[in-house]
C-alpha cells in the first residue's frame, strides 16, 4: 500500500519515479541476478519505496517461493480508548486464534498502562504483549516508562522514543531489562550495523518497506551478532503478505515476536487469497505467486 504520510509518495509520483529514474537503470540488467539488480541502484540516495517495490517484484519474477511454511502472526491494536482496544484485542484473538498482540502506545504513560491492564483482563495471561509507542515520547525519562510497561507485562518495547545509534542508545539498553526493538531508524544494512555496534538486541525488518534483499541482509548481520529480528508489516494486501513473508523461512536470526502481517484482514477487497488460522499464516503452496492473482480484480481496482 502506498501511504503518502509514511513513504512520501503518491501513486502518481511513485509511478513517475519508477518510469523516469528506476526502471531505466534496469534496461540492460538480468533481473534473475539479484546482485546485478542491487548494483544498478547502488549509487541512488533515496527512492526507498520504489527500490523496495522493484526488488520484491524481481523476487516474484524469479519464482521459487517457499510454499507451505506456517508463520505465526501478531495483531496490531491501534490507539484508541483503552476499553475499545481491549475489545478489539479479545475479538481478534478469538476469531483468528492469535497468541500475540502489539499494542500501540503513545497516549501518555497512564493511558498506556490502562491499555495494557484492560487488554490483559480481556485476553487472559496466555497472550504475549508488546508495545510500540511510535517515538511518541521524549528520550528524557524514557527508561522509567519502559520499566513501567515491562512491570505491567509487556515483553518488548518498540520505538518508545526517537532512537539513534549513539551513546544514549547504549545507556538506554543497559537500563532496560526488556528488549528495545528499533524500527523507524533502521532501513538499511548500514543502519543495522551502526545499531549493532551500539549493542542493539533486536531490529525490525520490513520487506514491504525496504525490500526482501535488504531485509535479509539485515537479518544476516543480526545473526552474526546474536541479535534478533522482528518481521514488520508495511500495509500489505494478501498478495503483498504472501511475498513479504517469503523472508520468514529464510531468516537466520531469532524472531523476537511473531510476524505482523495480518493487516490484510482489514481490507474489504483482495487480488489474491489469504487466510489466518490458529494464529498462523500459511505461505501458498504455489511457487509462482502470479498464478494466485485475480487479474480481473486488479483491473477493477487499478488507479
Amino acid at each position: 500500500m502506498i501511504k503518502a504520510t509514511r513513504t512520501g509518495y503518491s501513486p502518481r509520483s511513485l509511478a513517475a519515479a519508477l518510469e523516469d529514474v528506476l526502471l531505466p537503470l534496469l534496461r540492460d540488467v538480468d533481473l534473475a541476478d539479484g546482485a546485478a539488480v542491487a548494483r544498478a541502484f547502488q549509487w541512488l540516495d533515496g527512492n526507498l519505496a520504489g527500490r523496495a517495490l522493484i526488488d520484491n517484484a524481481c523476487w516474484a519474477l524469479r519464482g521459487g517461493a517457499s510454499g507451505g511454511t506456517e508463520v505465526p502472526l501478531t495483531w496490531i491494536v491501534t490507539r484508541r480508548p483503552p476499553a475499545e482496544m481491549a475489545a478489539e484485542a479479545a475479538e481478534m484473538c478469538k476469531r483468528y486464534g492469535l497468541r500475540s498482540l502489539k499494542l500501540k502506545g503513545g497516549q501518555g504513560r497512564d493511558t498506556d498502562l490502562r491499555v495494557i491492564a484492560e487488554v490483559r483482563r480481556a485476553v487472559g495471561d496466555g497472550i504475549e504483549l508488546s508495545m510500540d509507542a511510535n517515538r511518541a515520547y521524549p528520550a528524557e525519562g524514557i527508561a522509567d516508562y519502559v520499566r513501567a510497561i515491562a512491570d505491567a507485562g509487556v515483553s518488548v518495547a518498540e520505538d518508545p522514543c526517537a532512537m539513534a545509534p549513539d551513546s544514549g542508545f547504549e545507556k538506554l539498553q543497559r537500563e532496560c531489562r526488556i528488549p528495545l526493538l528499533v524500527d523507524f531508524a533502521c532501513v538499511s544494512r548500514l543502519d543495522a550495523e551502526l545499531f549493532l555496534d551500539r549493542g542493539a538486541r533486536s531490529l525490525m525488518i520490513k520487506p514491504g518497506r525496504i525490500g526482501l534483499t535488504e531485509a535479509l541482509e539485515i537479518d544476516a548481520r543480526c545473526a552474526a551478532r546474536g541479535a534478533s529480528v522482528s518481521l514488520g508489516m508495511f500495509y500489505e494486501s494478501a498478495l503483498g503478505t504472501a511475498l513479504s513473508l517469503q523472508a520468514a523461512p529464510r531468516l537466520r536470526s531469532r524472531r523476537i515476536l511473531p510476524a505482523e502481517h495480518a493487516f490484510f484482514l482489514l481490507l474489504t477487497e483482495q487480488v489474491a487469497p489469504g487466510e489466518v488460522k490458529d494464529g498462523k499464516y500459511r505461505l501458498p503452496e504455489e511457487t509462482d505467486l502470479s498464478r494466485l492473482v485475480d487479474w480481473k480484480a486488479v483491473e477493477r481496482l487499478r488507479i
